[in-house]
């Protein structure tokens, strides 16, 4: 069995490109109230993803207009 060695540090061009393949999401929603009132509401909804995964995944949920077409 071969023993593979696995570098710890990757190169920014790595990073991105496994971002975009896999795609990342982040979903941030805060409320800033005092005594009830609310004061301050945020909500944040991030994807980011490649084009390729992204057309895979908005056919999966049907957001397609070949899937909307069948």
């Amino acid at each position: 069995m071969a023993i593979e060695k696995v570098n710890a540090s990757s190169s920014l061009a790595e990073v991105v490109d496994r971002i975009l393949d896999k795609g990342v999401i982040v979903d941030a929603w805060a409320r800033v109230s005092l005594v009830g009132i609310e004061l301050l509401a945020v909500e944040a909804r991030v994807v980011v993803a490649g084009v390729d995964t992204y057309l895979k995944y908005a056919e999966a949920v049907g957001l397609t207009a070949g899937a909307q077409a069948a």
